[in-house]
């Protein structure tokens, strides 16, 4: 697939003339992967590094050459067009070969957190009803601790080396011959774009996760996601920090990037890890486009930036849950740099964005992606006003591509989320004169307290400006007088102790950043917070145990 320019003046134009195709077959492997090696047989796609410094490169030749290897090992073993694949490794070459091998046969990949625990792998085995796991010695124990109880599973392959049971990926490759590595040996059809190609399980903050469903046209969607919102080009190296687990890793390490022609680089973290150890990485492979989530953010501006030659680094961006714009400031004070912020789920690539062409506002979601129609509804499905507060609902007509297809064998699900023509993400905003989107909160977030309804991260924000404040949740609390009280999960920043006159002082502060009745009537220091394998704050763990608290007393 030959490189394309993104280039416009503004987003009204980009909006007018920006579209995104998707033909009637398509598949990732063969016309993106494969293409960019016929282009140029020398064009760099990777550079992975490990926490131990060492380094290994990839061209798109090399990546065509390795995921054909990998797909008649595959074929091999019974893998065939539209067989469920369960893919768990941690962010090492293999996972890109075998995604990459997976897509060329039309199998139907689901990649996972190496963090899953055997009762996590053993609930998405049997709803998923996977014929296949691939993973390396170190998660292979978690399986083999629940295989007997997975009866779609007929086949588990190692990526690393040997094990009772097991296929061995070393093995194949020396044993009995290598096959050849020059073309997928078995004919495997075409892929329709509407052909399923990708399960995620969502992050499962409430109830059991949920399988989505996307197909063969879902990377084209990413052409948003890497071409407006990260502006990735082919002469780029792109670094999104994520698990390979996460749909974030979607988003940034691999289909839109791939598709503009840009290299990846990859960070394989094993053990402890410091935000600020990304810091060098920038400044010696010379990134030029960023992306990592709020979090990390957070713990980057404890650093001194001005030490490091961050010259190459020209856009940051940041999704998964809102920035707050003291975060912002910092950042830009200390590189120059602002962080454009991105809106996205496990569902959709970026469908609402500070895109090229657009003035940045921080703190704001952005505007729509172009091909992306939004409304902000109420509770019976009328667009609210401006400035007032509204689900997130997403037009099906037509149905814009990087949409999912559906979650997976739950039709309750569906129902929920597919209403009149529209999705519902399950998220609130508020929309402002300028057309700027800024987000409130998930629906089972909001707080209602005497009277008054309060979105959780404004208040968190707030928290945030406060020199003591690194991290904070804000959830409602019962309260036998009020009902519900807002109380706020503290983490301090290294150097501040708790005390009740610290409390006293973070509560003022909220008070003249927020409205009077916004801030925390209740107040606790934490160590950490609780948050998905995403990164996402789990703030119906909080909510419910304040509840539970509030019952037993």
């Amino acid at each position: 697939m030959e490189d394309t320019t993104i280039d416009f003046d503004s987003y009204d134009e980009m909006c007018r003339d920006f579209q995104v195709h998707v033909p009637k077959y398509f598949n990732f492997g063969f016309d993106v992967i494969d293409r960019w090696a016929e282009i140029d047989r020398n064009k760099l796609a990777m550079i992975w590094v490990n926490q131990a410094g060492l380094e290994k490169k990839f061209s798109f030749r090399d990546m065509k050459n390795l995921s054909n290897q990998a797909a008649n090992i595959l074929l091999k073993y019974g893998i065939q067009k539209g067989d469920r694949v369960m893919l768990m490794l941690p962010r090492i070459p293999e996972w890109w070969i075998f995604t990459v091998a997976l897509i060329k046969l039309g199998a139907v990949v689901c990649p996972c957190p190496t963090m899953l625990t055997p009762k996590d792998i053993d609930y998405r085995l049997n709803v998923g009803k996977f014929k296949m796991i691939i993973t390396n010695r170190e998660n292979s124990a978690k399986v083999d601790e629940v295989v007997d109880g997975c009866p779609s599973l007929t086949c588990r392959f190692l990526v690393d080396g040997e094990r009772p049971g097991w296929v061995s990926f070393p093995d194949e490759l020396l044993y009995p011959a290598p096959v050849s590595h020059r073309s997928v040996s078995m004919p495997v059809g075409k892929t329709l774009a509407t052909d399923p190609m990708l399960i995620y399980f969502t992050s499962g903050t409430t109830g059991e996760p949920k399988m989505v469903l996307h197909n063969n046209g879902y990377p084209l969607g990413h052409l948003v996601t890497a071409g407006l919102w990260q502006t990735v080009g082919k002469n780029d190296v792109h670094f999104t920090y994520s698990d390979t687990g996460w749909a974030k890793c979607a988003w940034g390490k691999i289909f839109g990037q791939w598709i503009r022609g840009a290299c990846l680089f990859i960070y394989d973290v094993k053990g402890r890890f410091k935000a600020t150890e990304l810091l060098p990485l920038l400044e010696k492979y010379e990134i030029s486009t960023f992306c990592v989530p709020p979090t990390i953010y957070r713990m980057l501006i404890l650093a001194d930036l001005e030490k490091f030659d961050l010259r190459e680094l020209r856009h940051c961006v940041s999704a998964g849950e809102p920035l707050n714009p003291e975060v912002i400031r910092v950042l830009e004070e200390g590189t120059g740099l602002t962080i454009h912020e991105g809106y996205w789920q496990t569902e959709t690539v970026c469908c609402i964005g500070t895109f090229k062409g657009m003035k940045n506002r921080p703190g704001s979601m952005g505007k729509p992606a172009p091909g992306w129609h939004i409304e902000l509804h109420d509770d019976d499905g009328n667009i609210v006003g401006l400035h007032e507060e509204g689900k997130i609902a997403v037009g099906l007509n037509p149905r814009p591509p990087g949409l999912f297809v559906e979650y997976l064998d739950n039709a309750a699900a569906n129902t929920e989320s597919f209403r009149n023509g529209f999705y519902y993400t399950g998220d609130k905003a508020f929309r402002d004169e300028d057309g700027y989107y800024w987000f409130v909160g998930r629906d089972d977030d909001i707080i209602k307290s005497s009277g008054y309804r309060i979105g959780p991260f404004e208040v968190e924000s707030a928290l945030l400006e406060h020199p003591a404040v690194q991290e904070s949740a804000v959830v409602g609390s019962p309260d036998l007088i009020r009902g519900t009280i807002v109380k706020a999960f503290i983490v301090l920043k290294p150097g501040y102790d708790p005390s009740e006159r610290l409390v006293k002082d973070i509560q003022n502060h909220v008070r003249s950043t927020t409205a009077p009745y916004k801030y925390p009537r209740a107040v606790e220091f934490v160590k950490d917070l609780p948050k998905t394998l995403s990164g996402k704050i789990k703030r119906n763990e909080l909510r419910a145990n304040e509840f539970a608290r509030f019952s037993k007393d």
